[in-house]
């Protein structure tokens, strides 16, 4: 296949158009507030309500966001009868905790990134969700931007003919007193920053099958930077890319992430007949340089 000389359209529906749900937030730090300001600037969604360790921190957060009410407890927080869905804003190392809370009592539930600090908490959220047959998902919003689904229609189509190779990368320098280092609260270039640069390799190229990499740690223990190589097998079982003609084939991603450099933070896919390139910041919207 010739790539194509004009880019197709992005299918992702207007944000507007979604049925306004009620959100509930357990916690009221940073990313809480990234969050419920997104909500109110972007989306016709409402903040109904937020949950906090104590009446005095969630008054606070509710007092700045106009929200409805305010819980001195999580507990409360997902027992409310008017919150639709809850979206987990606590640090990493209490993400499965809260996740459960929700799911127990029977809602929805965003979690924020990463869904847990392993992968058996992420299964254990997964296995309370079927079981209770609610939705669970991580808050990897990367994947729902416009240009990614570019992308994928691009891949899906074959256009690049068959993939062999993603390359993505993501470095930001952290003062020594930000959290990123506390070993407490799951800090590292891992979960905070290589979230991204993996989840695009296994979006774009599908299911790994083996992985090598090496780290340097930071002066608190921490993972500091990390460098990455997995093999794919595009197209094999829970692979999205290669349809079709294009599948079945091994393939390699190699990726690298930094809470000490600043890095490109770009991203390649390439294949047989040609490549493509996402400019950095590559999972925000939009060029952000």
């Amino acid at each position: 296949m010739t790539f194509p000389t004009t880019l197709p359209p992005a299918r992702t529906p207007d944000r507007r158009s979604a049925p306004a749900l009620r959100w509930g937030l357990l916690g009221t730090g940073w990313i809480a507030d990234k969050f419920a300001t997104a909500l109110h600037e972007h989306t016709d969604q409402v903040v109904q309500a937020v949950g906090s360790r104590s009446q005095g921190s969630a008054d606070r957060f509710a007092s700045g966001y106009g929200v409805t009410t305010a819980h001195g407890s999580y507990e409360a927080l997902v027992d409310d009868p008017d919150v639709d869905v809850v979206y987990v804003a606590t640090p990493h190392p209490q993400h499965v905790e809260h996740a459960l809370l929700a799911i127990e009592a029977g809602k929805p539930v965003l979690v924020e990134k990463p869904m847990a600090i392993n992968a058996a908490g992420a299964e254990q959220i997964a296995a309370a969700a079927r079981a209770q047959g609610v939705f669970a998902m991580e808050a990897m919003w990367t994947l729902a931007l416009p240009k990614m689904d570019v992308v994928r229609q691009l891949l899906d189509d074959g256009a690049l003919g068959e993939l062999y190779l993603a390359t993505a990368d993501l470095g930001e320098y952290f003062d020594p007193s930000h959290r990123i280092y506390d070993p407490q609260l799951a800090g590292g270039a891992m979960l905070d920053l290589a979230t991204y640069p993996i989840t695009f390799a296994t979006w774009a190229l599908g299911e790994v099958t083996d992985v090598s990499a090496s780290g340097m740690r930071a002066p608190t223990g921490v993972m500091g930077q990390v460098g990455v190589t997995l093999t794919h097998r595009v197209g094999g079982p829970g692979g999205q890319s290669g349809q079709g003609a294009y599948g079945g084939h091994p393939a390699q991603s190699v990726l690298y992430a930094s809470m000490l450099a600043q890095t490109p933070t770009t991203a390649t896919v390439a294949g047989a007949d040609g490549y493509l390139a996402i400019d950095g910041f590559f999972f925000k919207p939009g060029d952000s340089r």
